[in-house]
């Protein structure tokens, strides 16, 4: 590893130099005046730990299972579109990076590999994330290839029935460039953007094609298509959270999908606790957004997430290095995940709890 990488934020600016600045745009934005792209990340800065001493940090506990795959820490590489944008191997390097890592990628619908040679190149578990297109057939088709590729989830993105306005996109005209096409869609012809649009070729090609008349029906209809567990990504709201295990989702993750979609909307470490609650123990919860440092995903765990999806910072390791720059960032994240439970006093991911982040004003006298 580069001496001077040594957290996520040395590979964002080293990764920034080496990306073209629209797809580094792409890559980066949020919707309208990106308060929730911020929020993200400032509302985990507001969240206390309170460590305990003399715990016994000799030995710390960081691997766990997620749907029943052991993986070596509670962090997986959460679904991004168009990774070539990055790096010349995009999601073949991404693959090989986070399987090195002992982890679980979600690989995106909108990847530009398709669905086969991603997990031809992979080392490791794979999800399929998943999009519902307007035509069903098409969406059916790639949920039959994910299976008989040795894909062992689907990951189903509810909060996006039109793209979120995400106006560096919209002022940059983005497009993707001609040699790189969305692979998954060549056999139905709808790999291209269309060009010719005045702002963002992305959110044309969504307005054709997605589904934005789906309802809870979807859910039921893709759990009869397949013998998968279905993840449900994009879920805010506790209400939503109960709906999903009612209709049989396997997980949910709590995200606002990077800030892209809807801004305005709370920070997905505010929204998690009373998903949790919600869930009350019936299914996996997990988050994205906003994942910087190891204390970050302690956080999380201590707010009941049984596992985090980075996303950007994966993304920028990939940009920097390929395969070796995924897994050292994810290294990183491990050994910081490490480190902040040592020094918590909470060795083990078992004793990770809110009690860790209570506020020392709160704490009774005998604690």
């Amino acid at each position: 590893m580069d001496r001077e990488l040594i957290n996520v934020y040395d590979y964002e600016r080293s990764a920034r130099a080496r990306v073209d600045p629209s797809a580094w745009d792409y890559f980066m934005s949020g919707a309208w005046d990106e308060i929730t792209l911020r929020a993200n990340r400032t509302a985990f800065d507001r969240i206390r730990l309170w460590p305990r001493v003399l715990m016994d940090a000799s030995a710390s506990d960081r691997a766990t299972t997620v749907l029943g795959t052991p993986i070596a820490a509670p962090i997986l590489v959460a679904p991004m579109a168009y990774q070539m944008l990055a790096h010349p191997e995009g999601e073949l390097a991404m693959a090989r990076g986070a399987g090195a890592a002992g982890t679980a990628l979600v690989v995106s619908t909108l990847a530009t590999t398709s669905l086969e040679d991603v997990a031809a190149a992979a080392a490791g578990p794979l999800w399929f994330q998943l999009y519902i297109f307007k035509e069903r057939q098409v969406s059916a088709a790639l949920v039959r290839r994910a299976e008989v590729a040795g894909y062992r989830a689907l990951v189903l993105t509810v909060d996006a029935p039109r793209i979120g306005r995400r106006e560096r996109d919209e002022h940059n005209h983005f497009v993707l460039p001609p040699h790189l096409l969305m692979r998954n869609f060549v056999d139905v012809g709808l790999e291209h953007m269309d060009v010719s649009v005045a702002g963002s070729g992305l959110a044309a090609h969504a307005t054709a094609r997605f589904d934005d008349a789906l309802t809870w029906e979807a859910l039921e209809w893709l759990r009869g298509l397949t013998r998968l567990p279905v993840i449900v990504k994009g879920i805010l709201a506790p209400e939503d959270a109960a709906l999903a295990v009612e209709h049989g989702a396997a997980a949910v993750i709590v995200s606002n999908h990077g800030g892209r979609q809807l801004d305005g909307v709370p920070a997905t470490i505010e929204a998690l606790p009373a998903v949790v609650r919600a869930v009350a123990g019936r299914c996996d919860v997990y988050l994205d957004g906003g994942i910087r440092r190891g204390t970050d995903v302690v956080k999380a765990l201590a707010l009941g997430a049984r596992a985090v999806l980075v996303g950007r910072p994966a993304l920028w390791g990939l940009a920097v290095a390929g395969d070796e720059g995924v897994l050292q960032v994810l290294n990183l994240l491990r050994a910081e995940l490490d480190m902040a439970m040592a020094l918590c006093g909470r060795p083990t991911l078992a004793s990770l709890d809110a009690e860790l982040l209570q506020d020392p004003a709160t704490v009774p006298a005998h604690a």
